[in-house]
């Protein structure tokens, strides 16, 4: 199943034409995301973070693809952020915005990029920790795009009124169930 993320009007961005997410989860908690960015993407600012591979903060300060996982009627989610650089970051909270913390991650997730002239597309497979390892979740997928000139998009598959806001209850819209189920 391929979904659409969808920019946020208040920070549109001319030269993203589409940004799709295609996902599974096996029974055993393992997550494969492929991110499909299509449009002018030599005008995204290529990470800076070069200097240092693995887990890192801050991601969502340029260019990076994004999870939200959350159990159906719980307060406590969790966040993974991972950049085309090949860092990533996961994260707990206990609730909205509260309580965050590195998430211990069973393996280091595997990043694969692949970027021609009008797509850069980003396959994610990681393993979620045993605390999260559930049959199903309210998620919510989402893209933060910079371009050379400094400004920023945002893509989620669905966004709170108002401000844009990874991380509020109403961007939890898909139902992730386990494989087989």
């Amino acid at each position: 199943m391929r979904l659409n993320l969808h920019c946020h009007p208040a920070t549109p961005d001319p030269a993203i034409k589409q940004i799709t997410v295609q996902w599974t989860m096996s029974e055993a908690g393992v997550i494969w995301l492929r991110y499909q960015v299509m449009g002018d993407v030599a005008q995204i600012q290529p990470p800076n973070n070069l200097d240092q591979l693995g887990r890192m903060d801050n991601l969502w300060r340029t260019t990076c693809f994004e999870l939200f996982l959350r159990q159906p009627g719980q307060e406590r989610y969790c966040e993974f952020n991972f950049s085309p650089s090949g860092n990533w970051a996961a994260y707990g909270f206990t609730s909205y915005r509260a309580g965050m913390d590195p998430l211990a991650m069973v393996q280091t997730p595997e990043i694969i990029m692949d970027v021609g002239d009008m797509h850069m597309d980003m396959e994610v497979t990681f393993g979620l920790p045993d605390l999260w390892v559930h049959n199903e979740f309210d998620a919510g997928l989402s893209a933060v795009i910079e371009l050379g000139n400094g400004e920023k998009s945002l893509w989620a598959l669905a966004h709170p009124a108002g401000k844009p806001d990874f991380h509020h209850r109403d961007c939890f819209v898909l139902k992730m169930e386990a494989a087989g189920r």
